[in-house]
């Protein structure tokens, strides 16, 4: 049982925030059908670091679980009257085109809504459906770089810095199913479908929320990142990252004074909780000095016993054998149609203590198509000639 039982989602998502977003929406046991190309979308066929899994793009492995696949040809009338009669039997209908993209093709959401008025219609665009930007590419790095994370994260000694990852994506997901979800309990209690936007743009600014909402309000700063090994221009020192002789430590929100035992630095003694502000850079310095003649395991045990928050920068590797992701059982395991282990993240929400199965593995493209289409009412010869005439595929020997 999931809280979206009964709600049939047709994904026409490609990329990552998209997908994302319907996997989470399938995870809660929504009936999510990715309505694809023929060749597959994006995400099945290309690869962060060009890696496959028996074919399977770990892409896909990321963000395909608990769904159906139909592959459809959306250029062909066939295809997209079969679309039409899909879209009758949905709740929701999800896709992250440049504005404009889906219209071109037949299927703009007035005429969906032509063929079910209780749809609710949800878009996820790099900068919103209009505007002078609305056409651009919404790629999560160059989100990074026109909303200021960027400029925000690095140091002022070496310059901006690009996140590592792709947050902007997975944050735009989140605040996708978010809306979604708010969006079928009105339409539920009012019976009003709503249309629900999400842009990258503003989601890389929520992201800051704290440290633009400062800025905006006049905080002092000296530059947009910090200095002298902080981590942020707007905490108290020390707070950033700082070498030991085997390693490195982060160190949190603290005090002077409880760093001054911590690090044989009676200097830090008398200074406030204030001066970690006005004196960022004198106090980091001297942690960087201290923490520099100790080794990791020193430093903890120190930073320890001073209460000191702080944490040991570790890699993706140290994931693996964390007690603490062991015992919330973040990591799961399903197998390739070959039988390979794929290793996926768990769904991140617990529910009475439970975290929702994986009741389907990451489908090939096409895979459930003729039965996707026997539940929307095609009779058997209707999928058979739809099937022969190539406006829709079952299978597919690409990449899956």
């Amino acid at each position: 049982m999931g809280a979206l039982d009964g709600i049939r989602v047709l994904s026409f998502n490609h990329f990552l925030s998209g997908p994302a977003a319907a996997q989470h929406l399938g995870d809660i046991g929504a009936d999510v059908i990715t309505v694809e190309p023929l060749g597959g979308a994006f995400q099945r066929n290309w690869a962060v670091a060009n890696r496959f899994v028996d074919e399977t793009s770990v892409n896909h492995i990321t963000t395909g679980r608990n769904k159906r696949s139909i592959a459809v040809d959306l250029k062909s009338p066939e295809g997209i009257a079969a679309v039409k009669r899909l879209i009758a039997t949905a709740d929701v209908v999800m896709e992250n085109f440049r504005p404009g993209t889906l219209d071109k093709l037949g299927l703009s959401e007035a005429e969906m809504r032509k063929v079910n008025p209780r749809i609710i219609y949800a878009t996820t665009t790099g900068y919103g459906a209009d505007g002078p930007y609305a056409k651009r590419p919404g790629q999560d790095v160059l989100l990074q770089a026109m909303a200021g994370l960027a400029a925000h994260t690095g140091s002022m000694e070496s310059g901006p810095v690009a996140v590592g990852s792709v947050p902007i994506d997975h944050h735009a997901a989140a605040l996708t199913v978010a809306g979604i979800v708010a969006a079928l309990f009105e339409r539920e209690r009012t019976g009003t479908a709503r249309r629900v936007e999400v842009n990258m743009l503003q989601a890389a600014m929520d992201l800051q929320g704290e440290s633009i909402t400062a800025w905006m309000n006049g905080a002092d700063r000296a530059g947009p990142r910090g200095s002298d090994g902080m981590a942020t221009w707007f905490s108290p020192a020390p707070y950033g990252i700082y070498a030991t002789c085997d390693g490195h430590v982060m160190i949190s929100m603290s005090t002077p004074p409880q760093l001054s035992g911590a690090l044989d630095l009676p200097q830090l003694a008398e200074l406030s909780a204030a001066d970690g502000f006005s004196k960022r850079g004198e106090i980091s310095r001297m942690v960087t000095a201290g923490m520099a003649a100790l080794t990791t395991e020193q430093a903890v045990s120190k930073l320890t016993e001073a209460g000191v928050w702080h944490e040991v920068v570790q890699d993706y590797d140290g994931l693996k054998d964390n007690p603490q992701v062991q015992h919330l059982k973040a990591f799961t395991e399903v197998a390739s149609g070959k039988g390979t282990p794929m290793v996926m993240l768990s769904h991140p929400v617990r529910y009475d203590g439970e975290t929702p199965p994986v009741r389907l593995a990451p489908p090939a493209l096409g895979g459930q198509s003729r039965e996707v289409l026997a539940e929307a009412g095609f009779a058997p010869e209707e999928i058979e000639a739809l099937i022969s005439s190539g406006a829709v595929v079952e299978t597919n020997k690409m990449r899956a």
